[in-house]
C-alpha cells in the first residue's frame, strides 16, 4: 500500500468538520488536519475572487482516493471542490502502518467517538 495527502479546502469551519468526520468514520482517512486561514485567490466564472477557507489535508492510502474524492463531493458545497492528491515518497514507518490500519476496513478496533483525540494510546506506534 502507498499513503498519499489529499487536499481539498472549504467554506466553514461546520463544513471542514463534516467532511473531516465523516472521510475517518468511514474508514477512507486515518486523519484529517483542518488548516484555518488560507486566503485563495481563483478565476471562476470569468471573475477573479478572493476567499478565506480552510484547508483540508487527508492522510490515506492510494487505494482509498476515489471513495475520498466521492465523500468530499457528496458532503461539499462548491459546484467543483479541489480535489489533489500527492504520493508520500517516505514517512516514518510507524506512522504509515498506522495509516494502512486506520483505513482497513476489516480491521477489529473500537471507532468511539469522544472528540479528545485519537482512539489508540500514543505508546502504540
Amino acid at each position: 500500500m502507498r499513503a498519499i495527502v489529499i487536499l481539498t479546502t472549504v467554506g466553514t469551519e461546520e463544513q471542514a468538520n463534516l467532511i473531516a468526520r465523516e472521510l475517518v468514520a468511514r474508514r477512507q482517512a486515518a486523519c484529517v488536519n483542518a488548516v484555518p486561514g488560507v486566503r485563495s485567490t481563483y478565476r471562476w466564472q470569468g471573475t477573479i475572487c478572493t476567499d478565506g477557507e480552510i484547508m483540508l489535508v487527508v492522510k490515506t492510502e492510494e487505494a482509498e482516493f476515489d471513495a475520498v474524492a466521492a465523500t468530499i463531493r457528496e458532503l461539499h458545497s462548491y459546484e467543483l471542490p479541489e480535489i489533489l492528491s500527492f504520493p508520500v515518497d517516505r514517512g516514518d514507518p510507524a506512522f504509515l502502518r498506522w495509516i494502512a490500519e486506520s483505513v482497513d476496513k476489516q480491521a477489529a478496533f473500537a471507532d468511539e467517538d469522544d472528540d479528545g483525540g485519537p482512539a489508540f494510546a500514543s505508546d502504540d506506534y
